[in-house]
């Protein structure tokens, strides 16, 4: 497989016999220096091809716009592939017993491994402790009961444990796992918000060339789904990470490193802002967005929303008003797109406003929650939605029972596009898959291939849409675009859904070199 070049090293390349969605004529697409050269008729006064340019002849396969995943954890999505998956779990006592039952099966195969470490673990332990048994994906916001210290305490008999809620936000802690790592818990054995981050920051802390290696298998796979870029929102100082990985042959895409606010006086020091290519990056790290977390989460009933919960609460505005407009007209100042985490409606209410006070524009990460009122403005103020359609499937039985009466504007994808607003599509991996057909399957069909009627099908996507608001605006390929391009062996715009969130993809090109296929 060919790794990417800089651009202006990339060979000449021709990609021949091509078609665009919707196109039933074949053409040939030029890519030179990095770029979509031409793109003319097959076999019409096509131009001579040096005897040296590269010809691939597609068949007559399609050709669109390199895909990008708008809202990664990327580190976490890693590490969550090699963790203990508790999605399946139905109630809190199931999630326990699938904790003891994973304890019991592997006792006797950890006692042989040096540190007693194993794919699940995670975080540093003293010499000769055992690892903390770290699992992922639980959803109690569904649950009939509720998680606590006891029940998990019951399966793990004295072994460190940490499960890690599918949504981040959310750790639930047994009492071993709570003594090694010096936090105190409720009975429920949960910790929340800030408290969980820093947790699950502790637990990714293992050797570089594990986690590394386990993010150059994920950037691979990420690339087979004709994936071109990420922007990477991982809570952590990302810039030299990413410079470490790339150092160490990392190549399958292109990388945005989003920046924190604790971060952000280094980065100003730094000479850094959004948009600006990171020296030593290999033309494929650029500096991201400034991220703000100003609510927290549906499933830990966190988001910050206009009318309670059933249990009587409004969830949580982690970043004051004033705070966070001062933190906006730092970014302007700085050179920094600010990206808003903003889940709820009321939380939702809060970036917008701090948005047209700071006069700046930017995005909303999330947008899960929106007023009627509130739609309008995205576009006004020309703020991104950077959404993730395939939560509207995961958590269509937690806004139900957590916004009864109110899903109608949950999701609101069809209500953002046509008031005017730019949407971008990600999945907030590892809360949902790095795959873009996962996240544009959920917002064109609002359901899963699983026989589920469409939940709110009037929000839904058409498939241009979707193809646009993954590629960054483009939707089709033309004469000047980077030479990030997927070939797939469909046309996304008329096959089956089924065959839509699972489109088989041929080949991916970054810069006009090959990331996945072209052999």
């Amino acid at each position: 497989m060919s790794t990417p070049l800089d651009p202006c090293l990339a060979p000449d390349l021709v990609l021949a016999s091509a078609r665009q969605p919707g196109d039933e004529i074949c053409f040939d697409v030029h890519l030179s220096g990095g770029a979509v050269s031409a793109i003319i008729p097959s076999h019409h006064d096509s131009p001579a091809v040096p005897a040296a340019t590269r010809v691939v002849d597609l068949d007559g396969r399609y050709v669109i716009p390199g895909l990008w995943d708008e809202h990664v954890h990327m580190t976490q999505w890693a590490l969550a592939s090699n963790r203990l998956d508790l999605s399946a779990a139905g109630s809190a006592r199931e999630a326990a017993a699938a904790v003891g039952s994973y304890l019991a099966e592997t006792a006797a195969a950890e006692s042989q491994v040096p540190g007693g470490g194993t794919g699940v673990s995670g975080g540093p332990a003293a010499p000769g402790a055992v690892q903390t048994l770290v699992g992922v994906g639980f959803r109690d916001a569904v649950w009939p009961d509720l998680p606590s210290l006891a029940l998990l305490d019951g399966e793990t008999h004295g072994r460190p444990a940490a499960l890690i809620s599918h949504d981040l936000h959310c750790v639930w802690l047994n009492s071993a796992a709570a003594k090694r790592y010096g936090v105190r818990l409720d009975a429920d054995g949960l910790l929340r918000e800030d408290a969980a981050f820093a947790l699950t920051g502790e637990l990714a802390q293992l050797p570089d060339a594990v986690v590394d290696s386990w993010v150059q298998h994920a950037g691979r796979a990420a690339a087979a789904r004709g994936v071109v870029g990420i922007v990477d929102f991982e809570m952590t100082w990302n810039r030299d990470v990413w410079l470490r990985r790339i150092a160490g042959g990392f190549a399958a895409l292109r990388v945005e490193a989003g920046v924190y606010p604790q971060d952000l006086d280094r980065a100003v020091a730094e000479g850094l802002r959004t948009g600006l290519a990171v020296a030593g990056g290999g033309g494929l790290l650029t500096v991201g967005p400034l991220k703000v977390l100003i609510d927290g989460s549906l499933n830990t009933r966190t988001a910050y929303c206009v009318d309670p919960y059933p249990n009587g609460g409004h969830g949580l505005l982690t970043v004051g008003e004033a705070e966070l407009l001062a933190l906006l007209v730092r970014a302007r100042q700085a050179g920094f797109v600010p990206a808003v985490h903003a889940i709820g409606d009321a939380a939702n209410r809060v970036a917008l406003d701090a948005f047209e006070a700071a006069g700046i524009a930017g995005r909303v990460e999330h947008a899960q929650f929106v007023r009627s009122e509130d739609f309008p403005r995205f576009g006004r103020l020309g703020v991104t939605a950077s959404v993730q359609p395939a939560h509207a499937l995961d958590d269509r039985d937690a806004a139900e029972a957590n916004w009864p009466g109110r899903t109608d504007r949950s999701f609101p994808l069809r209500s953002l596009v046509a008031a005017g607003a730019t949407l971008a599509l990600g999945s907030d991996a590892p809360v949902a898959p790095l795959d873009p057909w996962t996240a544009m399957s959920a917002a064109t069909a609002r359901a899963r291939q699983d026989g589920r009627g469409p939940w709110h099908a009037e929000q839904a996507l058409t498939r241009q849409e979707a193809l646009t608001a993954s590629t960054r605006g483009r939707g089709r390929l033309r004469v000047g675009d980077p030479a990030d391009i997927a070939v797939l062996d469909g046309d996304p715009l008329t096959v089956p859904d089924a065959e839509f969130a699972a489109m088989p993809v041929a080949a991916t090109l970054v810069a006009g070199g090959f990331t996945h296929g072209g052999q």
